[in-house]
């Protein structure tokens, strides 16, 4: 194993969000608050009169979502303009995280996917325009939606949420063909759900346009080596091929996943940089302390650690109850950068 080079920026009060600008870093929730390239803070004088927590920001940075984690409400924002208020049903908000991602479409489109109406009913909107590009009548099957993802290449759709009893899942939708037959976000999507045994689904994120890496949490029975998705396991599928290229046993938890090419960021406890093909930890920083949280739901509350992948792939940005670490992370001939792996 391998560790590299940490360094800590100071901030005055907690950071509730992180996106990369350049080599700047920002607090979108805080209105703007921003970090230069030397570690200074810079204040920023715009407020907002609610208890937002969290933020996602748009492939080409215009676009914000604030949001509260185990909340209704939201802020659409074009810069620090607001644009308009968002919502999600009452319905269990405080058991699990807000649905909600802002991505690129494969025309260059930005959109906002979200839950406005409903828990199980996903909605895809055009985001400087407000149209919905979902329209028709809906059939969901019962399916709390969170962590919502698009794919690099804008095409597919993921949502690692749950369904009762509880128990975490995993969806990942044709967003292209969405478009035109919006029912396709009611189904099963393309990752069946025969391809992983009975373990809950704790975490996922995309590698690529193709892959998905996911990681499975405990099971009562192991069955053994049955072809699928086992319980205590890191896997990765392809969408094109259909089936697991990759199923390695975790030594580790896993908690919340960043895609970094062929390896993933594992938030929990403290940062882990891992090999998706073997399953190896192949650098870890125990003096960056991160929450333990593991899935989307969760009537106990644990915070999401709040990190950043800078889009080059070199450094993560996370959250500190001081401020802000930035771990320098080690690259490979075999690690694309996250622009590279979004032409995949």
């Amino acid at each position: 194993m391998d560790s590299t080079e940490v360094v800590r920026w100071q901030a005055t009060g907690k950071v509730r969000s992180l996106m990369w600008d350049g080599d700047e870093l920002v607090d979108r929730v805080d209105g703007g608050r921003r970090w230069t390239s030397d570690g200074a803070e810079h204040q920023s004088r715009q407020l907002y009169a609610y208890p937002f927590d969290r933020a996602v920001v748009s492939p080409s940075g215009r676009y914000t979502v604030t949001y509260t984690e185990r909340g209704t409400k939201a802020l659409l924002l074009d810069g620090q303009r607001i644009v308009r208020e968002l919502n999600r049903s009452h319905y269990h908000a405080e058991d699990f995280d807000y649905p909600v991602a802002l991505g690129a479409l494969a025309d260059g489109r930005e959109v906002l996917v979200h839950c406005p109406a409903s828990y199980e009913v996903i909605e895809v909107e055009d985001v400087s325009t407000g149209k919905r590009l979902t329209h028709g009548e809906r059939t969901p099957i019962d399916v709390f939606h969170s962590r919502l993802a698009m794919s690099p290449d804008g095409k597919h759709l993921l949502s690692a949420g749950w369904l009762w009893s509880p128990f975490g899942i995993a969806r990942v939708y044709d967003l292209e063909r969405a478009l035109t037959e919006p029912t396709v976000l009611d189904d099963e999507g393309l990752l069946p759900p025969g391809s992983w045994a009975d373990a809950e689904i704790d975490a996922a994120c995309w590698l690529d346009g193709d892959r998905l890496a996911v990681a499975t949490g405990e099971a009562e029975a192991d069955e053994g080596d049955l072809g699928v998705l086992g319980p205590e396991q890191l896997g990765v599928w392809s969408i094109s091929e259909r089936k697991w290229l990759h199923r390695r046993r975790l030594e580790v938890p896993m908690g919340t996943l960043i895609g970094h090419g062929d390896r993933v960021i594992a938030l929990c406890e403290y940062p882990r940089l891992i090999d998706v093909a073997t399953g190896a930890v192949l650098a870890e920083w125990p003096e960056v302390v991160v929450s333990s949280r593991v899935g989307s739901y969760g009537v106990t509350h644990v915070p999401t650690p709040v990190a950043a992948l800078h889009p080059d792939g070199s450094r993560l940005a996370v959250a500190q109850p001081d401020g802000i670490a930035i771990i320098a992370l080690p690259r490979s001939a075999s690690c694309p950068s996250p622009k590279e792996a979004s032409s995949r």
